[in-house]
């Protein structure tokens, strides 16, 4: 599928959409939760388990001996621990379940790299970009499909020089994760809310008003009775997102909207696996001290069957 199908397809979608009007579009960024199972330890240690490696790469441990699980436990610690002091701090842990976490990101960056690293010189810069995304379609001032593509590749120029952090129009592999994905870094989040206002932003005054706040999550269609979820979203702007009382959304009112500081998951998960893993309790993890504590961390035939045991004790 090329682009312009792609982006047909998309359009469809979009319509499709809103002719369902009761459903509500969401566009705040929250940091999702590092498991679906519950986080008890006196049962199991299945919470842990995803949360240190991702749920997809934690069912595989539990094919493993406990020997094995060891072996691959003891290669992974040498990947977290960054300065290579011989230690994990609660900072390497915490960002080794971020990194666990938003896998498939990284997934996804590496099967668009091939796509547009054109010389494989192992870089992406902005023309290869450009030349791979839009190519013939900019040729076409009056495409069938009623996108503006020349728009399209203006706004993505612009994020991609926000993501490249030289200036050098070069995109290294973070960088290019950094485009493709901004709202997982800091010094993108910019971007993010400026494309959103743009986005929402109907009569282009740079600001957000309630009608077009409303009007960007729901559409009337004829509608007389909004649903109760609408009536809600009203208050919560003039209770919550307009902050300043003047009756819309400014660009800092938008981002605690879009961006809201939530609860640091993986910093909490991480201090609860140094605090149960620290033997000699200096704050910090020896591999040796991981190793010990393996069955925390990952599972293996021996953990998944003895689990498999308390559930069926349990049935």
């Amino acid at each position: 599928m090329d682009l312009r199908q792609f982006l047909m397809c998309l359009s469809l979608c979009t319509a499709f959409a809103l002719s369902k009007p009761t459903e509500k579009k969401d566009r705040v960024h929250h940091e999702p939760q590092l498991s679906d199972k519950v986080h008890d330890d006196a049962q199991s240690f299945d919470y842990d388990h995803d949360a240190f490696l991702g749920a997809e790469e934690a069912k595989t441990f539990d094919q493993l001996t406990p020997e094995e699980s060891k072996e691959r436990l003891g290669k992974i610690v040498s990947k977290i621990d960054g300065d290579k002091d011989g230690f994990v701090t609660v900072d390497e842990l915490k960002d080794w379940i971020k990194f666990a976490q938003k896998r498939w990101i990284y997934e996804d960056v590496e099967r668009q790299w091939k796509g547009h690293d054109l010389n494989e010189d192992g870089l992406v810069s902005w023309e290869e970009y450009k030349n791979a995304t839009y190519g013939y379609v900019l040729d076409d001032p009056d495409p069938d499909d009623g996108f503006n593509y020349k728009q399209m590749m203006v706004r993505d120029e612009r994020r991609f020089k926000m993501a490249d952090k030289d200036g050098d129009l070069i995109a290294t592999k973070e960088e290019f994760t950094a485009f493709l994905h901004p709202e997982e870094y800091d010094y993108m989040k910019d971007i993010v809310v400026q494309e959103t206002m743009e986005d929402i932003d109907k009569n282009a005054d740079g600001f957000i008003d309630l009608e077009e706040y409303i009007g960007d999550m729901y559409s009337h269609d004829g509608n007389a009775d909004e649903p109760e979820w609408v009536k809600t979203e009203r208050e919560q702007f003039v209770e919550f997102r307009d902050k300043n009382r003047d009756g819309k959304m400014d660009k800092e009112e938008t981002k605690d909207w879009i961006l809201p500081s939530d609860y640091d998951h993986a910093e909490a998960e991480a201090r609860h696996l140094v605090y149960e893993s620290d033997q000699n309790k200096d704050g910090k993890l020896t591999k040796e001290e991981i190793v010990d504590k393996y069955d925390l961390f990952v599972g293996s035939q021996a953990t998944d069957f003895g689990e498999a045991l308390v559930r069926h004790d349990e049935f």
